[in-house]
């Protein structure tokens, strides 16, 4: 009799199980679809304004001709100045809530104050970063504004990550270091994080392609219309492939004539920010392997 009621059950179970797994498989299905039609769609409208001259050159006679060489440089200084200062701030603010800080009130305050920052709208750090660093700090619009102001917008994703990579860490390790005598900031620095910077790294992963492709923080701290030379110090405004984008697209004279050119620099944009993430991945992935 309890064979002949737990058959049924039994067979429930694998049903949910199928429908579970098939509104996983579905919704992959959907986010993959989604990527190719976008890619697609970009490869048709702008892969044919692509070229060497377009790659190497600055744009002239009003943005409907050359390239967009400036902008390309200009994402790139940006995407890596961020990182340089976000990601040496969020990985010792994660050590300090992790390995340090006692749980309590003031831990969960602060943890929570990093969560809403996460989904704070890029414009309002944009508008912070052209009240502090631009006009209370006098940086005017530059690269260290932009910098400064995208390191700001990505560093709670840097936090968040680094910590949950140090909750991943064995608690084993850390007691067999402390046990053969080394000191917490040694086990710290020579055990945990080691094992843990993988981790941390998916972090900077995320992190980059937000700064990468952000418009709203950097139209106000660090972008500008139009630039032909090539940056000379950190106090130099750059172009910036989304603000080009967007200035193509909204505010060109030409802006039908230049619809190729939109395109392309999109698409430029999804490599640039592709080929970032490739180098970060393979990095953490060998990483792993050796940890």
């Amino acid at each position: 009799m309890n064979g002949e009621q737990s058959a049924p059950n039994w067979r429930g179970r694998r049903l949910k199980q199928f429908g579970m797994f098939g509104l996983f498989r579905l919704a992959v299905l959907i986010n993959a679809l989604a990527l190719f039609i976008v890619v697609g769609f970009l490869l048709l409208n702008g892969a044919g304004a692509i070229n060497w001259t377009f790659l190497t050159e600055a744009p002239r006679d009003s943005m409907t001709r050359g390239g967009i060489m400036p902008c390309i440089l200009g994402t790139l200084l940006l995407s890596f100045g961020s990182m340089l200062v976000a990601f040496p701030w969020g990985v010792a603010s994660a050590i300090y809530l992790h390995e340090y800080a006692s749980s309590g009130p003031a831990v969960r305050v602060i943890r929570m104050g990093i969560n809403n920052l996460a989904g704070v709208p890029s414009v309002v750090f944009g508008l912070f970063g052209l009240a502090f660093f631009v006009t209370w700090l006098k940086l005017g619009v530059s690269i260290l504004a932009g910098s400064l102001t995208l390191g700001a917008l990505i560093l709670p994703v840097i936090i968040g990550t680094a910590e949950e990579a140090l909750r991943a860490v064995p608690a084993t390790y850390r007691e067999a270091s402390l046990a053969l005598g080394a000191t917490k900031w040694q086990t710290i620095y020579r055990v945990v994080l080691p094992a843990a910077f993988p981790g941390m790294l998916t972090g900077s992963i995320l992190g980059i392609s937000r700064a990468a492709g952000e418009t709203a923080a950097i139209m106000f701290t660090a972008a500008v219309f139009f630039t032909p030379h090539i940056p000379a110090s950190l106090f130099d405004p750059v172009m910036a492939l989304p603000y080009h984008i967007y200035v193509l697209a909204t505010a060109g004279t030409e802006i039908e004539a230049t619809r190729p050119l939109q395109y392309g620099t999109a698409l430029v944009l999804i490599a640039v920010v592709f080929g970032m993430n490739l180098i970060a991945i393979i990095y953490r992935a060998r990483l792993q392997r050796k940890y």
